[in-house]
C-alpha cells in the first residue's frame, strides 16, 4: 500500500480498499498505521504522501530508496572494501549507507549507525551493530538530538561512511540542521572519512553546512559523475568512480 501511495503521491481510500481487495474499514485501519508511523497524512477521503518531495522538501527514506537503486548497490559494494575484519566503523544515514550495511552484514567488523534501518541490515553473523539512541525522524528513520551526539562522544572508529543531502565544490550541505549537527560528529570520531553519493548529488547545495571537502578522505560515487568531477578533485584527496 505504501509502495502505491509513494508512486501516486495521492490516493483515495475507496480506491485502495478496491486495488487490495479489502473493506474501507480494512483499508482506513492500514492508513491509520501508515499516518502513525509518519508515512501519510490522511485528508478527507484519501492520503497523501507526507514528505512528497516537491524541490522544497526532503524526500522521504521510501521515496530515496527507490532512486537510482542499481548506484548505491555499486557505491555501497566498493565502499565496503574500506572496512577491514575486525575494525570499527560509523555508518551514517540514509539509503547509499544502507547498501553498505547489506555489503558489510555477516562480516567481522564492528558497526555504529545513527540509522534504524542501517542497523537492522547490518545485523547479520559476526557483525556487532551498536545503535545509538536518540530521537528518531519519522518517515526517515534517522536518529537525531542531543542523546545521539553525547553518544557518539564516547566512541573511536576507523573508518565513517558519510552520506550527503547535495554536494558542491564548497562542501557537504544537509536538508536538516539536527541531521547535519550529527554528521559534524560522527566525522570527528573516525579516523578517516568515506563520502558516498551518486552522481544526483553533485552540483547542489542544501541549507544546512556539514563539512567542507578537504575532510574527505575518500568519495566513492558512480561513473555517472565523470563529465562533472573534475574541480571536486583538487578539494578531495581519493575519488573512486564505480
Amino acid at each position: 500500500m505504501i509502495d502505491l501511495i509513494a508512486e501516486r503521491g495521492r490516493v483515495a481510500t475507496a480506491e485502495l480498499a478496491t486495488l487490495f481487495d479489502v473493506s474501507l474499514a480494512t483499508a482506513r485501519r492500514d492508513l491509520d498505521v501508515l499516518e502513525h508511523a509518519g508515512l501519510v497524512s490522511r485528508t478527507h477521503g484519501g492520503v497523501v504522501l507526507r514528505g512528497r518531495n516537491d524541490g522544497s522538501t526532503e524526500p522521504l527514506f521510501l521515496e530515496k530508496l527507490r532512486q537510482h537503486q542499481n548506484l548505491k548497490q555499486r557505491i555501497g559494494i566498493a565502499a565496503a572494501e574500506e572496512l577491514p575484519d575486525g575494525k570499527v566503523a560509523i555508518l551514517d544515514s540514509g539509503t547509499t549507507t544502507l547498501a553498505i550495511a547489506r555489503a558489510i552484514a555477516g562480516r567481522p567488523v564492528t558497526i555504529v549507525t545513527i540509522d534504524l534501518k542501517v542497523a537492522e541490515a547490518a545485523a547479520s553473523g559476526a557483525t556487532e551493530v551498536h545503535l545509538v539512541g536518540g530521537h528518531v525522524r519519522n518517515g526517515y528513520f534517522s536518529i537525531v538530538g542531543a542523546w545521539a551526539t553525547s553518544a557518539l562522544q564516547s566512541i573511536r572508529a576507523d573508518v565513517a561512511f558519510m552520506a550527503a543531502d547535495a554536494i558542491d565544490e564548497a562542501g557537504i550541505t544537509n536538508s536538516t540542521f539536527d541531521e547535519a549537527e550529527v554528521k559534524r560528529v560522527v566525522l570527528s570520531r573516525a579516523s578517516r572519512c568515506v563520502l558516498v553519493a551518486d552522481h544526483s548529488k553533485l552540483g547542489a547545495r542544501s541549507f544546512a553546512d556539514v563539512c567542507p571537502l578537504d575532510e574527505v578522505d575518500l568519495f566513492v560515487t558512480d561513473r555517472g559523475a565523470e563529465p562533472m568531477i573534475g574541480p571536486y578533485r583538487q578539494k578531495i584527496r581519493d575519488i573512486r568512480l564505480v
